[in-house]
């Protein structure tokens, strides 16, 4: 801190006070000329060479600072004026830190950090060509600093160096966070005042206790409700633009769909593998426990059983189910345009109203093109012929996209393409700028992330690439809420990133489709392998070896394949007739409805933990749950058992709101120790009072 300037030494009297100047001011303009005079000179130098080095902070604790003005309580500024207020330590517009030093979190001795500050002024002094003839062409050999950027006032609390303070401030996302210097550490200040440019304040002295430092870096306030699109958020109700994925055969269960709706959240129920009348019932149970809260359900492309698809679709409508998640989609069909476009209307403006809204999920540009684009005029022609829609509102529907919102799925559970999230997201959003422009449509095309999104990095780089919300999947059917057993959620909760693969899919076996699943401690992604090649090779169940005929009745069945297709034409007796008759006239297609038996019955055993069948458990899982694995370890979501949606979802999105904002710092040059960036998983009620600070 700057001593008092007494105004009767010649230094003073040798000084004239500016016009119109403040105490700051006034104070700095008395400051040593020997000190002003060696900082002007490394400022001018810097202004001609390479910017100076500025290893930063947060990953020790008493990181001491000299920056060879010791003796100098006054700084040229780049405009040449002095504004240095009497609290502030003082720095130079661009100084040096021993980044090795903190990036270990280690405290400098006074001398390291003199040393490296003379080494680096020294370096200001080389010419641009004397730094390109060093044999480091393109590259610099320091790190590059951050500039003095401003003034930190402080409001109240003192900076942080300590550690432990420091990453408990970067955790205090309602707070803004500086970037600054105090007791010769760099430090963080939390709350405050940030005055942008390089001359001090001056209106007004501080208050006791206050103190005006030099600003290095700044990052707002940012609440985890802020993460994603606000139109996304207004638009379907929500606090957090954060979305559960509908897990099909129920695993995206009615308590999950509950919980995330009384969170601020939305969830979908996992309608696909259940017949209509259990879709039904969990249509009742969710309305009335979610009047007035957001939630959603499945709607999935289903080829070998359109007439399922029609009629969800009609259940849907009848029930005023007004938000699906669209999935499995290779291409639109007439049941879900007729889901979107049901009761379009105009409002008094003259805009188009369609109080049903879908989220097409896609990992596919050409369909993804489709969803994003108006309903295809075909199909709006057989609505209005069937008396769905009149010749107005299929005018009216040509001004929509079939799906406002696109959630982009990426390398996930279930149906999935294995795409890589950072080519597929950006891909998928200059697509989305091209159908805004060609159609011109009065409200904005949003793409949501989803695949892999299992950590807060994973949601945080989803959000920083510019997604309008994210979708989880993997890591909730670990949570005690979702609807599958305890022995399945032991084996995800032990499951490595490596421990997914594909096998073929029981609802598109035939077209030969694939979904990723858990292949750790269980055999079905094998087994099912071995089911699609038999299929593929062989015409008929008859047509089958004697051998392979064995193995699958020991192994997979445990009964006769004749008894197998008796069981499976039981089923569909109920489920869907026509496909008896189909089977009854085609060999080959009775063979695929016994082995997609196998299949549906595979997520069935692992979903009520049938102990017979483990090795038969059909577990629909991305690499994002080992992710999650490995970031829970050692802590309180490490268990299974204290891992619920809610405490998931929270944590993931307070993580991503806090290396948001650490990513922000480290864009203004500042360097944080790995250490004190991580965010570790903490217990929801936590989670929850550090928002509410």
């Amino acid at each position: 801190m700057s001593k008092p300037i007494d105004p009767h030494t010649p230094a003073a009297a040798s000084r004239t006070e500016r016009p119109g100047g403040g105490l700051v001011t006034n104070v700095a303009s008395g400051v040593i000329d020997t000190g002003r005079d060696a900082l002007s000179a490394a400022a001018s130098t810097a202004r001609s060479g390479a910017r100076l080095a500025l290893g930063t902070i947060f990953a020790g604790a008493n990181v001491l600072i000299d920056l060879g003005v010791r003796a100098a309580r006054a700084l040229p500024l780049r405009d040449g004026a002095t504004a240095w207020p009497p609290e502030a330590a003082a720095m130079p517009p661009e100084s040096v830190m021993p980044s090795e030093s903190i990036m270990k979190g280690k405290s400098a001795s006074p001398e390291s950090v003199t040393n490296a500050a003379r080494e680096s002024v020294a370096a200001q002094g080389e010419s641009p060509k004397s730094k390109r003839d060093t044999g480091h062409a393109g590259k610099s050999s320091q790190t590059a600093a951050p500039l003095v950027r401003g003034w930190w006032r402080s409001t109240g609390s003192l900076p942080v160096w300590e550690p432990n303070d420091v990453r408990q401030a970067l955790r205090c996302v309602n707070s803004p966070i500086a970037v600054t210097v105090h007791h010769e550490r760099i430090a963080l200040g939390v709350d405050g005042i940030c005055t942008l440019g390089a001359t001090a304040p001056t209106e007004t002295a501080p208050d006791a206790g206050e103190q005006i430092l030099p600003l290095f870096a700044y990052a707002p306030a940012l609440h985890p409700s802020m993460l994603g699109d606000p139109s996304f958020r207004h638009d379907y109700g929500l606090e957090y633009a954060y979305l559960a994925g509908a897990m099909a055969n129920g695993i995206a269960s009615v308590e999950i769909v509950e919980a995330m709706g009384r969170a601020g959240m939305m969830g979908f129920f996992g309608s696909a593998g259940l017949s209509v009348d259990r879709v039904a019932h969990a249509i009742d149970h969710i309305q009335a426990a979610l009047p007035d809260r957001p939630f959603g359900f499945n709607l999935i492309h289903s080829p070998s059983e359109p007439d399922l698809e029609s009629a969800v679709v009609d259940l849907y409508l009848k029930r005023g189910v007004r938000v699906v998640d669209a999935s499995a989609y290779l291409d639109l069909t007439l049941p879900l345009v007729r889901y979107r476009v049901r009761g379009i209307t105009r409002d008094a403006e003259g805009r188009v109203i369609c109080p049903n809204r879908v989220l097409g999920k896609v990992s596919r540009v050409e369909v993804a093109r489709k969803f994003l684009s108006p309903p295809p005029e075909a199909m709006l022609n057989k609505l209005v012929a069937a008396g769905d829609l009149t010749a107005e509102q299929a005018q009216w529907a040509k001004r929509i996209p079939v799906a406002q919102d696109l959630i982009v799925e990426a390398d996930s559970g279930g149906h999935t393409d294995n795409r890589p999230a950072v080519a597929l997201l950006p891909t998928m959003m200059a697509l989305r700028d091209e159908l805004q422009a060609e159609f011109e449509y009065d409200r904005p095309l949003r793409i949501g992330a989803a695949g892999g999104i299992g950590t807060p990095a994973a949601a945080a780089a989803a959000f920083a690439m510019g997604a309008a919300f994210v979708l989880t999947g993997s890591v909730n059917q670990s949570c005690v809420e979702a609807g599958t057993s305890d022995a399945v959620r032991e084996m995800l909760a032990k499951a490595a990133q490596a421990d997914v693969t594909m096998a073929p899919a029981a609802d598109m076996f035939e077209m030969g489709v694939k979904v990723q699943v858990l292949k750790f401690g269980t055999m079905f992604a094998m087994r099912a392998r071995k089911l699609y090649d038999l299929y593929r090779q062989y015409d008929s169940l008859d047509a089958l070896p004697d051998a392979q005929r064995t193995a699958l009745e020991r192994d997979f069945f445990r009964c006769s394949l004749e008894q197998a297709w008796d069981q499976t034409r039981a089923f569909f007796e109920k489920r869907d007739p026509s496909q008896i008759a189909r089977a009854e006239a085609e060999p080959k297609h009775r063979m695929a409805l016994v082995f997609r038996s196998y299949l549906g019955q595979a997520s069935k055993w692992a979903n009520a933990g049938e102990p017979t069948r483990k090795a038969d458990y059909q577990v629909w899982c991305g690499p994002a749950m080992g992710a999650f694995n490995e970031w829970a370890r050692g802590s309180c979501l490490e268990r299974w058992q204290n891992r619920t949606v809610v405490a998931v979802a929270m944590n993931l999105m307070l993580g991503a709101a806090v290396l948001t904002r650490v990513n922000w710092l480290r864009a203004q040059g500042v360097e944080i120790a790995p250490d004190l960036a991580r965010f570790e998983p903490m217990e929801l009620a936590e989670v929850q009072g550090a928002l509410a600070e």
